[in-house]
């Protein structure tokens, strides 16, 4: 089964949006921790991690917001953020908290492989990440490999980056880690086609456009449309609930 992680903002509507997704068929959620200056964040997702600051949403804030959404759902919870944030709060009280706070795993944007080995997280790669460096990454990553499928940030494009193959490919040559990728996939028919490649897709900025204009009921349904695309694309019954399950492992733990 092809694999659908949804990036949210975290904020005082957060849980219920969450449960919205995951109701629409999402498997992973990551939250993102906003942060003043997100070098990876297009202008979609830099605008709502400045309404979530305006908002008080500190790291504090971020952590409740977080517990208040593991009550509400059972799949895996992966804050994403910058070492900035972590470096300020304390690396290891951060990932202690966070997972008392219900976090699963951890994807922190700009750290590098080597930096905070104990830290334990999702890793990066990109087009431009020599093979070798995709090799570590897998070895070091918590679960699965997330493919950052273009050069450039967040934010919805017109098509799936042409690039993604060739990254799939390299991935593919040198670990068996699950690929899922990211930056760029907005659409049904993006989604179909990204999963073609790898073994999962994960929309942000279309999804966070989708909650802060309309709601959770678009949210759920905007999500139950990409479940669709992977489930057609591969072969599996639409409409099938979506939550860890003993028969399917989900790739980070639910802390539920």
């Amino acid at each position: 089964m092809k694999r659908l992680s949804i990036y949210l903002m975290a904020g005082p509507d957060t849980p219920e949006l969450a449960a919205a997704a995951v109701a629409g068929g999402a498997d992973l959620l990551e939250i993102g921790f906003p942060f003043s200056d997100p070098l990876a964040d297009g202008p979609v997702i830099r605008l709502a991690g400045e309404r979530a600051l305006a908002q008080g949403m500190r790291t504090h804030a971020c952590l409740e917001c977080l517990a208040e959404t593991r009550a509400r759902v059972e799949v895996p919870l992966i804050p994403m953020t910058y070492a900035s944030i972590l470096e300020a709060y304390g690396y290891e009280l951060f990932q202690t908290d966070a997972q008392k706070a219900g976090a699963t795993s951890l994807i922190v944007a700009d750290l590098p492989i080597e930096a905070a080995p104990e830290l334990r997280r999702v890793q990066l790669v990109a087009p431009t990440t020599p093979s070798e460096r995709i090799r570590l990454a897998a070895q070091r990553t918590d679960g699965w490999l997330y493919l950052v499928s273009l050069t450039g940030t967040t934010g919805a494009r017109g098509e799936v980056p042409q690039q993604l193959a060739g990254l799939v490919e390299r991935a593919r040559g040198v670990t068996d880690m699950p690929l899922l990728a990211g930056f760029g996939i907005s659409t049904p028919e993006h989604a179909a086609g990204a999963a073609a490649l790898a073994d999962g897709i994960v929309v942000g900025s279309r999804a966070v456009e989708v909650a802060h204009e309309q709601g959770p009921a678009a949210l759920r349904e905007y999500v139950a449309s990409l479940r669709e695309a992977l489930d057609r694309d591969a072969g599996a019954p639409p409409g099938e609930p979506r939550v860890a399950r003993p028969d399917q492992p989900s790739l980070n733990h639910s802390g539920a």
